[in-house]
């Protein structure tokens, strides 16, 4: 049985306060001076505007905590995450669990809960080896950022369910489809006690499947607290058929290891 969520208190982002007291008082001024209705709509359009580009920035934290790095005390550590997306995969996975395993490092794989449920054993071989797995969603819907409140909850809370009941282990983060998402996502979160992780930085490798090019955006400017993203699902292949991940991740690993940096799950660091 899945153990129930620690509820935390939301907080909502000075943007999410300023959104409400923006709409209250257009509501206000229109019941006071009616012909003021053209204004009021022109700038709760302009919020709306600005809450829609807030959600299609993945790195941003405007609508509430987003990891973009690890901790201070992570980078003082000489740590770094390696994350990644969209798997389990049967033929890819194994194959980056050799390769981090050779390299004796840890990684973090958000992993769709319908593909889990597909190749449970992956994930269970994910946590034996010393991985952690973490939520991105049930289905990975491509319209995931428009989807209301229940149906957002409905997402999240049938990943944690399907992928805590393979793993004995209950997510702690969440990574939106393609990193987009509504404002209506972080109260969600809060309920269910996720933390929301993007990146410091990503390789495109679901559409590059060139390794130097990939490998190239994933190392410029490496440093101690960066969060990597790639793919084990949809991965692109190169040239050759190989998938992008499995040419780059040796690449990454020895880099890191050069430069003094220590690649750790996400939740190593929240501890």
């Amino acid at each position: 049985m899945t153990a129930a969520p620690q509820t935390r208190r939301w907080k909502p982002s000075p943007l999410i306060k300023g959104s409400f007291v923006l709409h209250a008082c257009a509501a206000a001024g229109t019941i006071l001076q009616p012909e003021l209705w053209p204004w009021a709509i022109a700038a709760i359009a302009a919020n709306q505007g600005a809450l829609t580009a807030a959600g299609m920035w993945p790195r941003s934290s405007l609508l509430g905590p987003n990891w973009v790095s690890l901790p201070e005390a992570a980078a003082s550590r000489g740590e770094i995450a390696i994350t990644i997306d969209d798997g389990p995969d049967p033929e890819v996975t194994p194959r980056v669990l050799d390769i981090l395993e050779e390299h004796g490092a840890r990684a973090s794989f958000f992993c769709i809960g319908a593909r889990a449920a597909r190749y449970p054993e992956l994930c269970r071989e994910i946590v034996a080896r010393g991985h952690a797995v973490e939520n991105h969603s049930q289905s990975h819907l491509h319209y995931f950022a428009l989807l209301g409140p229940r149906q957002t909850e409905r997402e999240l809370q049938a990943a944690q369910d399907t992928l805590a009941g393979i793993t004995g282990q209950v997510p702690r983060f969440f990574r939106a489809v393609a990193g987009l998402r509504s404002p209506l996502l972080d109260p969600v979160l809060s309920r269910l006690d996720l933390h929301r992780a993007s990146w410091t930085r990503r390789g495109f490798d679901t559409r590059d499947g060139d390794p130097d090019s990939v490998a190239a955006k994933l190392l410029h400017g490496l440093g101690a607290g960066d969060i990597l993203l790639l793919h084990d699902g949809n991965a692109a292949r190169s040239v050759t058929g190989e998938p992008a991940i499995i040419s780059v991740l040796p690449t990454l690993l020895q880099a890191a290891t050069a430069a003094g940096l220590r690649s750790v799950t996400l939740r190593s660091a929240l501890s």
